[in-house]
């Protein structure tokens, strides 16, 4: 099955959901590439920048698990999926 590369840009405006959030991206650190969490601190925001690889099913779970996670204040910002294709 072929995999996708997604960009993922999430802000939480509440910080007793981010070991929520911190707990889900463990679950599946095997997927992901690479992230970078920026404290906003003038604002009280965390943003929470993140590259993917993963099927587009398993892109789908974790992203229903992120909307289910009944974080209030936890707003994904940005979804973007690129479809990657190594040429010969």
């Amino acid at each position: 099955m072929q995999t996708r590369v997604a960009v993922m840009s999430i802000i939480v405006e509440n910080p007793e959901t981010i070991g929520t959030l911190n707990a889900l991206l463990h679950e599946y650190g095997e997927y992901i590439i690479g992230r970078m969490g920026i404290p906003y601190k003038t604002r009280n925001i965390n943003i929470i920048s993140i590259l993917k690889t993963e099927t587009i099913i398993i892109m789908n779970i974790f992203l229903g698990q992120l909307k289910n996670m009944d974080l209030m204040h936890l707003r994904l910002m940005k979804f973007m999926m690129l479809h990657y294709q190594k040429k010969n």
